[in-house]
């Protein structure tokens, strides 16, 4: 961007790619002179083949090097080279940040309360199913480390082996 001109000094220009252009001047050793393209415009193709803008300044050899914030596009780059992208940034969007609240029921998000409902459905069942058949099995069989059958123990074993627990 360009500096305010101050008591009818030239114009100074400012900015990151500035910055740059003068880190390279000083790196590699050589004198630059800043202008604006005539157009004011970056560079898209003419209908008879000639480009406008930056583009054009660098494709008719008026400039050697050309500084700007520039889209990297196929058409372009049939033309010039480009260097690797030393600076990119994207559209943001700014929010206030959400109030810090305590939420003892976090863990429970991940489904929906219908969901939960068919799970604890489920193991009440399935508790209540093991439970039954133990209870109708004349040698009890012994469940993991259970010893008793009865229905609280059921419903724990249910529950232990859907969480994955011992």
């Amino acid at each position: 961007m360009v500096s305010e001109n101050v008591l009818g000094k030239p114009k100074k220009y400012q900015g990151f790619s500035i910055d740059v252009l003068e880190a390279l001047a000083t790196y590699l050793g050589f004198k630059y002179e800043i202008y604006v393209a005539p157009d004011h415009k970056y560079g898209s193709p003419q209908d008879d083949g000639s480009w406008n803008g930056l583009i054009g300044e660098l494709v008719f050899k008026r400039a050697d090097i050309g500084i700007s914030a520039l889209t990297i596009t196929p058409d372009r780059e049939n033309v010039v080279d480009f260097t690797t992208r030393y600076m990119d940034y994207s559209l943001g969007v700014l929010l206030r940040k959400a109030e810090k609240t305590v939420d003892m029921f976090a863990c429970l998000a991940p489904f929906d309360l219908s969901l939960w409902a068919c799970i604890a459905g489920t193991v009440l069942l399935v508790g209540l199913l093991v439970y039954l058949l133990n209870w109708l099995n004349p040698p009890r069989l012994q469940m993991g480390s259970m010893t008793s059958t009865t229905l609280y123990n059921s419903m724990w074993f249910v529950y232990g082996s859907f969480v994955q627990q011992g």
